[in-house]
């Protein structure tokens, strides 16, 4: 895969930085027969990022990439939202024309609502053009990405929606500050993990008399072996936190742990020193049976 990045000014003037190197790993044989996409990261100048340097960033990714006709995924989070109602007021004035948005979240799509745009929800197969959204943290020479630190609600879908629908996307822009643009990415990889129950046999491990109490260890207990699995892979180099579903707690999450649409548990993989390769982390991570998914996208082929 090769790479641009492109950024913008306080100024609103454009640079373009120097191509990325091309990423030489082998693909799968079913990633060969799929066309070169490319990733693209548009970032603000300033390191708080306000929301007038984001919109500079915003514009830039619809201006330069969205072309009429296109079916356009649509992110999540604050660039996003700035992007998806400058490309509301362009359907408006008539300068894009016959754009359908695909949405991956409540977020993006009540964005979409009220800048005026024709949408629908991402569906596995779905076909996208090109697809924008924030990002929690850009790895610099990569463009690899982390998402979905943010907090989510008790049952609310987790990121697996939104980074399917990236991975789907034929070009792909993340919209950030250049404070999240780095070398030697630090904190948290969200970490989705099954939570399905053991059982013993044809017999379940719960005590009839105390349901609730057998159900939570079997829970618990299924979660913990993924969790010190990953804390293995990366002996000295993280902790793993349990993510609790409101306010703060311990690295076993608490009495209210969070658990996503899909009935997942989170956890975060918070990094406390600087990763060398994100994507070898992902690669670690992916090799674990109990992970569902988590939060690096890397390796765009």
């Amino acid at each position: 895969m090769e790479a641009m990045a492109a950024s913008v000014t306080s100024s609103a003037q454009q640079r373009t930085c120097p191509r990325l190197r091309r990423n030489c790993s082998t693909p799968s044989p079913s990633l060969r027969r799929r066309p070169k996409r490319w990733a693209v990261a548009c970032s603000a100048s300033v390191p708080d990022a306000d929301v007038v340097d984001l919109f500079d960033a915003a514009k830039l990714t619809v201006d330069r990439f969205v072309k009429s006709g296109m079916v356009v995924g649509l992110g999540s989070g604050p660039a996003s939202a700035l992007a998806i109602q400058y490309l509301g007021a362009r359907l408006r004035r008539g300068s894009l024309t016959g754009i359908v948005g695909i949405t991956s979240s409540v977020l993006s799509a009540s964005e979409a609502d009220m800048a005026g745009m024709q949408v629908s929800s991402y569906q596995e197969g779905t076909k996208i053009d090109f697809a924008f959204t924030d990002a929690d943290v850009i790895e610099e020479g990569t463009l690899a990405a982390v998402i979905g630190r943010r907090k989510i609600e008790n049952g609310e879908s987790s990121f697996t929606v939104d980074k399917a629908m990236l991975k789907s996307a034929g070009k792909l822009a993340f919209i950030v500050g250049t404070d999240k643009y780095v070398t030697g990415i630090e904190g948290s990889i969200p970490v989705l993990v099954k939570t399905v129950r053991k059982s013993s046999g044809t017999s379940e491990q719960f005590v009839l008399s105390n349901v609730h109490k057998e159900r939570n260890r079997s829970f618990q207990g299924n979660w913990i072996d993924t969790a010190e699995e990953i804390d293995d892979l990366f002996l000295g180099d993280a902790e793993v936190w349990r993510r609790p579903s409101f306010g703060t707690a311990g690295p076993l999450g608490g009495d209210h742990p969070l658990v996503t649409k899909e009935g997942h548990h989170m956890l975060d993989v918070i990094f406390t020193t600087p990763i060398e390769d994100l994507g070898k982390v992902a690669e670690g991570l992916d090799k674990i049976a109990g992970v569902v998914d988590h939060g690096i996208i890397s390796s765009i082929q």
